[in-house]
């Protein structure tokens, strides 16, 4: 979300959709009934509710689980990390996996993505009665499917057993409410996307709309959309129209940068890579008051290094707590690949030369997240918390991600082979790297070095059915871990049931 938008969710999103920071999804609708009768009477209300459904894009829980912080606690590329193994523990207990219905960080990515459900399905009840020109009604609606399907496809993948809304839920409707196969979840996904199309533009102006859904959004999560349920000549088509010739600018105005880390400097935001970004400003001068409603990006500060004392010279991270650290298997994959000192922040290494010192925490590796680890530079020095109010933007989707999706879907559903390795080589020809033969493998370990640390290896080890293996000295059991147990809170006085893998009947 741009600047713009950032400043319309202060003034709109907790008067129009109560229940942000309820404890139970269920919670959200009774919060927010003034609004059936009291809002949505025109078009800047309609811009203020389309403004709190992206909003919760970026949701950043009180508990500072994010979906970004999550997934990448519980794969094989991070740790938990932090100061001790009771801090945070939601991220920790994922990452080892002792995870149960009562603690992890389900809670959370389940209040998130229904509370974003709820706000778009308001919505778009009301947007066909409000006053406003029809074709700027038509992007709005197109853009509340577009992120009504997104949080779906989050929660499916990570519950697999969820309830389906497509409408506002009344209160005496609230807690009789019950699951569905997941097939129809997915097919809800694929309809929205294939209705927002026609109405998202191609692209958007990223001074005064940077952040909002276009065509190629779409087009590219409904391709991971395909990909994810084995739909890979569909996948294949749809994300060949995002990517264009690999290597040039597509039909949307995308193109790989020319240089991978300047993907990580907090300046350059939507920029030609960007698809789907999530948007933080220090613009909202967040502080320890309420972290949950700060703007600022709470992975800055979480990846730094703890007490961190460099000397002259040394790179001016910010002392941080400690979290993700990086595993010494990642570590020694990337060790000697150009995308490493752009990924890997080597405290290790610092201070075995003298330039650095840092306190040890948590499942320390001596091995940080580059990409997202806090500066000097970019400290906020303005009211509120300079800890909260750090500016990064994050990716939810890029080029190069879509190039090896594509790429993926297309050896896995034998297709054209010849694409296939120029996509991968496209990724590799950027930091220098000569081609090799476009193989599910190479894919895979393409796919790992480039995306480290932007919340996709969980989900792919568990696509690709890598999990158990990748996983197993961490405590993942097959048959198990591949989703997230239904949070406790959700499964008391409603018809909501627990799923098979985890001791449930659903």
């Amino acid at each position: 979300m741009n600047k713009t938008l950032k400043y319309f969710f202060y003034s709109c999103t907790i008067a129009i959709v109560g229940g942000a920071c309820s404890d139970s999804f269920l919670d959200v609708k009774p919060r927010g009934t003034d609004l059936e009768a009291n809002y949505y009477r025109n078009r800047q209300e309609a811009f203020n509710g389309l403004v709190a459904v992206y909003d919760v894009v970026g949701w950043q829980g009180g508990g500072y689980v994010t979906k970004i912080n999550a997934v990448s606690a519980a794969s094989d590329d991070h740790y938990a990390g932090g100061g001790g193994p009771n801090d945070i523990t939601n991220l920790q207990v994922w990452s080892d996996y002792s995870l149960s219905p009562a603690q992890g960080p389900q809670e959370e990515l389940w209040r998130k993505g229904f509370s974003g459900i709820f706000r778009a399905n308001i919505l778009l009840q009301k947007l066909p009665d409000i006053p406003m020109d029809e074709n700027e009604k038509s992007r709005f609606i197109a853009e509340t499917k577009f992120l009504r399907a997104y949080f779906y496809f989050d929660l499916v993948r990570l519950f697999k057993n969820i309830p389906l809304f497509i409408e506002p839920v009344s209160t005496d409707q609230m807690y009789d409410v019950t699951q569905v196969p997941p097939t129809e979840v997915y097919a809800l996904i694929e309809q929205d996307l294939l209705d927002a199309m026609p109405a998202l533009p191609s692209t958007v102006p990223v001074a005064t709309e940077g952040g909002r859904a276009t065509e190629g959004a779409a087009r590219a999560l409904l391709g991971k959309v395909y990909l994810q349920q084995e739909k890979f000549a569909p996948a294949a088509e749809q994300l060949a129209q995002v990517n264009g010739q690999p290597g040039s600018t597509s039909q949307y105005g995308y193109k790989l940068l020319d240089n991978f880390g300047d993907l990580f400097e907090v300046s350059n935001k939507f920029n030609s890579e960007s698809i789907l970004e999530i948007s933080f400003t220090n613009t909202s001068v967040g502080d320890w008051g309420c972290v949950a409603c700060t703007e600022g990006n709470v992975m800055n500060i979480m990846v730094g290094p703890r007490n961190y004392n460099p000397t002259p010279g040394a790179p001016d991270y910010v002392s941080g707590w400690s979290f993700l650290p990086i595993t010494p298997e990642l570590f020694a994959e990337i060790h000697y690949d150009p995308r490493n000192p752009h990924t890997v922040a080597n405290l290790d290494s610092l201070e075995a030369n003298n330039l650095a010192t840092y306190e040890k925490g948590y499942m320390n590796t001596g091995y940080f997240l580059e990409k997202f680890a806090g500066r000097e530079k970019d400290r906020w020095t303005g009211a509120g918390s300079p800890e909260l109010n750090f500016p990064q933007n994050m990716y939810e989707i890029r080029l190069a991600d879509t190039y090896l999706l594509e790429a993926e879907a297309l050896v896995r559903g034998g297709g054209d082979a010849t694409r296939a390795a120029a996509l991968l080589n496209a990724v590799r020809d950027r930091i220098g790297l000569g081609p090799v033969a476009a193989t599910f493998e190479n894919i895979k370990r393409e796919r790992r070095l480039e995306l480290v640390g932007e919340g996709h290896r969980w989900f792919d080890l568990i696509r690709w059915g890598d999990a158990a293996t990748a996983l197993a000295s961490r405590g993942f059991v097959a048959g198990k871990h591949e989703i997230l147990p239904i949070p406790l809170l959700e499964l008391e006085n409603t018809q909501i049931e627990q799923s098979i893998e985890w001791g449930g009947t659903k």
